[in-house]
């Protein structure tokens, strides 16, 4: 395959990098199959306790230096990646989507999406923004300044391969941080990928080695970044219950986390929406990346007024969904990550006709020519109660909860009575109905959309969520704080040394 030999990607390959220079690693042996077609791509010698080591500590002597290059310097640097990405972007997105069974477009979309953060990154380069402040004591000036926070641990999880890294990456960098990559053991050669464009671009700027570290391994080295008292930032994104585990190492140093997790995703639609919109915004929202994205929209919350026409045009369009190789752009849907997870699809199908769940468009998995990886499995739609236990799941897979209701009090309190809040939407061309889902009273998530589905967030907001999301925020906005510590300064250029708050103290 052209696009491996583009990216350098060998049949045996270092999951151990600082930068320019790759370490001959001495931990396990982790092959990669793809999804597609389960064909062997190739294998990844892990991190020992050795190898973290080195890395660790490499990475702690990099940002000594790295901290003291101007941030318009970093960002200089930032932009040369993002030029490189541009000129990698075909074989990337291709690997991307062989590797972990997205489709090209979606594939070809995430190194977009890298690219576009290496732009905002580069601007923010010369915007890390302080405060001045009116001190109450004259002759004194106090004002705010952030300043780099360190080595920052970067845990990322297979249905981003690439994108979720470069959003923590290009801020920290030109924030002054150096940055340790610990991606999903599933999707390993696509970071491996990564470190082989950026050492590129890292030679001839000569960037000290360390900034940008590579360590593949399983859940261990994750565990190790946790708890490891040098790294003061853990950036990790997953399952609530590998950021409750992550969360809790962490706070137990008193470090601090960026924690991205699951998705329990919901469009309302209204009565007065438009259904051709509403409609397609829920497809691709439920079926994109075969519903593997913490974006992916898991629930329709749909009027009674409107229920059965949305019913039917959902599973007219669902009988016209093309499943299959994900590299041919004819296709709608690709298979899921592996076969654990088409297992776990078909426990919640299980689980939801159990407690009673109506399914309008029926789920199975897919055999014969094209299908032989096992992964390849029906989107399926549903009909729910919001009481039933599968609802508040989180399930990663293509299934579609249809719920319905009456009035938009009813419906934002079905939307609202799960245990996750990363993205929601409604469909409404109603003002009142619009404002009262984004008010004080409406969605309780970190992303809230009206007219737009779920899935598909773009670069330029902080992206994150509240209650079992983990209430992290990474890319826009000013999500670049959490990788800088602040400092408040007052100087004195007076010829007295009054107190604050008035207090005396004369000899």
């Amino acid at each position: 395959m052209n696009f491996l030999s583009a990216l350098r990607i060998q049949q045996e390959n270092s999951g151990v990098s600082t930068g320019t220079e790759w370490l001959n690693p001495s931990g396990e042996k982790i092959d990669s199959y793809s999804p597609v077609d389960a064909k062997f791509i190739g294998s990844i010698i892990g991190a020992s306790n050795e190898d973290y080591e080195k890395v660790i500590n490499k990475a702690q002597e990099a940002f000594l230096q790295w901290r003291l290059w101007p941030a318009p310097k970093r960002g200089e640097v930032v932009r040369q990646v993002g030029e490189a990405l541009r000129k990698y972007k075909e074989p990337l997105g291709q690997l991307v989507s062989y590797e972990m069974g997205k489709s090209l477009q979606e594939g070809m979309g995430e190194v977009q999406e890298m690219i576009d953060i290496c732009d905002f990154a580069v601007g923010l380069s010369r915007q890390l923004y302080g405060l001045t402040i009116h001190s109450e004591r004259p002759g004194h000036r106090m004002y705010e300044q952030y300043h780099p926070l360190g080595v920052v641990g970067i845990i990322s999880a297979f249905n981003f391969p690439v994108a979720v890294w470069s959003w923590n990456t290009m801020l920290a960098w030109v924030c002054g941080d150096s940055c340790v990559w610990k991606p999903s053991s599933k999707v390993a050669l696509c970071a491996v990928a990564c470190q082989n464009i950026i050492a590129e671009v890292f030679a001839k700027n000569n960037v000290p080695e360390g900034v940008s570290c590579l360590l593949v391994g399983r859940r261990e080295i994750g565990d190790q970044m946790s708890k490891d008292e040098r790294i003061p930032l853990i950036s990790a994104t997953g399952s609530t219950r590998m950021g409750k585990s992550v969360g809790t190492h962490v706070a137990a140093r008193l470090g601090r986390s960026i924690l991205e997790l699951g998705g329990n995703n919901a469009i309302i639609i209204s009565k007065e929406a438009d259904l051709d919109i509403a409609v397609l915004g829920s497809l691709f929202g439920a079926v994109g990346t075969a519903g593997q994205r913490c974006t992916s929209t898991r629930r329709l919350i749909i009027h009674e007024d409107v229920y059965e026409n949305v019913k039917q045009k959902l599973a007219n369009a669902y009988s016209q969904l093309k499943i299959g190789d994900p590299l041919d752009q004819h296709n709608h849907v690709g298979p899921l990550i592996d076969t654990d997870a088409v297992k776990s699809y078909l426990a919640a199908i299980e689980k939801c006709k159990v407690e009673g769940g109506l399914f309008v468009v029926e789920g199975g998995v897919l055999t014969g020519e094209g299908f032989e990886s096992g992964c390849y499995v029906k989107p399926c739609i549903a009909e729910v109660l919001p009481s039933y236990s599968i609802v508040q799941e989180e399930t990663f897979a293509p299934i579609l909860y249809l719920l319905k209701y009456k009035t938009l009090e009813e419906a934002i309190s079905i939307h609202n009575g799960v245990p996750q809040g990363l993205s929601s939407s409604i469909m409404t061309l109603n003002l009142r109905e619009a404002e009262q889902f984004l008010s004080h009273a409406g969605s309780d998530c970190g992303i809230a959309n009206v007219n737009i589905g779920t899935s598909g967030a773009e670069i330029g907001g902080a992206f994150g969520g509240e209650k079992e999301t983990g209430g992290g925020r990474e890319s826009g906005s000013d999500a670049w704080k959490a990788y800088m510590r602040r400092q408040t300064n007052t100087i004195n250029y007076s010829t007295a040394l009054p107190l604050a708050q008035g207090i005396k103290f004369d000899l």
